[in-house]
């Protein structure tokens, strides 16, 4: 079943050796060389793998890698059965809000420790199972990277998204998310990457206004 076509891949839901699997395909760019466009998608199907199978290492909660077909630029991967973060957040009571947050915050300081930024950090990224664990999910846009503006944008890419769909709340989660950054990551590391959030948002404001 097909869930959702992204700008660079299907993803589709499966059964795989009798198991709830997602199966993501990159797929082929026509205005590219052929070269050229086999090439990247190789080189970005393995990346994803990668990045999944060391945030997982990190104490990141992600789906599995069960199956890398490098040759078709797939990855076959755990399903996660749930709810979006951006769905369930608002239903929470106030105390579970922030604990969710506080808890969304220690996984982006271990992604981030471990010199990984998600690319794509929104509560639409983020799957809250039956059983109360929250899940990060769809690294595609993922990089290595231990760049203090790299990490930066992540952390911006999550208060944006507090701020489109969560407004009434999005203050006091993002404190609790810093939180749970800073029990990580530790006052310094975070002040300098705070200071940055500030300069790019600064910089975003000036674009803006120009």
């Amino acid at each position: 079943m097909l869930l959702y076509v992204g700008a660079e891949a299907e993803v589709y839901r499966a059964k795989w050796y009798g198991i709830d699997v997602v199966v993501k395909r990159r797929i082929s760019k026509p205005y590219r060389i052929r070269k050229l466009d086999d090439e990247i998608r190789f080189k970005r199907t393995m990346r994803e793998a990668r990045i999944l199978h060391y945030a997982k290492k990190s104490g990141v909660p992600t789906p599995t890698v069960y199956f890398l077909d490098l040759t078709n630029c797939m990855i076959i991967m755990s399903f996660i059965e749930g709810k979006r973060i951006k769905e369930a957040l608002g239903k929470f009571d106030r105390e579970e809000r922030i604990r969710k947050t506080e808890l969304i915050g220690v996984y982006t300081g271990r992604l981030h420790q471990a010199g990984i930024q998600h690319g794509d950090l929104t509560t639409s990224n983020m799957i809250l199972t039956g059983d109360g664990r929250i899940f990060l999910i769809d690294f595609g846009l993922s990089i290595f990277t231990n760049d203090v503006e790299d990490i930066a944008v992540d952390l911006i890419l999550f208060k944006r998204a507090l701020m489109s769909t969560h407004y009434m709340f999005a203050e006091e989660c993002f404190k609790a998310f810093l939180k749970g950054y800073v029990s990580v990551r530790g006052r310094d590391v975070v002040d300098r990457v705070l200071n940055k959030v500030r300069d790019i948002e600064k910089r975003g404001r000036y674009i803006a206004r120009s």
